[in-house]
């Protein structure tokens, strides 16, 4: 089956889109995490590190897959590739 152009942009912006949101699911579960214990502050009252390892990388997470529904969808509607409700 031959691909046509639109088909292409279609995936090209999922495989764009799909490489920030790892980009920054790696940045929070490593980059973060892992520099956090020299950021010495409170944050909301615990240390930033463990509040980033137990309640702000979970948040993030949950962001992403929202983000990435959305954007998604809204994809699939521009290039007519829509799953019918």
């Amino acid at each position: 089956m031959q691909l046509t152009e639109k088909h292409r942009q279609y995936w090209q912006k999922n495989l764009r889109i799909t490489a920030v949101l790892l980009a920054i699911w790696f940045v929070v579960t490593y980059g973060v995490a892992f520099y956090a214990r020299d950021l010495n502050f409170t944050f909301f009252g615990w240390p930033f590190s463990f509040w980033m390892a137990a309640q702000g990388a979970l948040i993030v997470y949950v962001v992403i897959i929202w983000f990435y529904a959305h954007y998604m969808n809204k994809l699939d509607l521009e290039h007519g590739v829509a799953e019918e409700e």
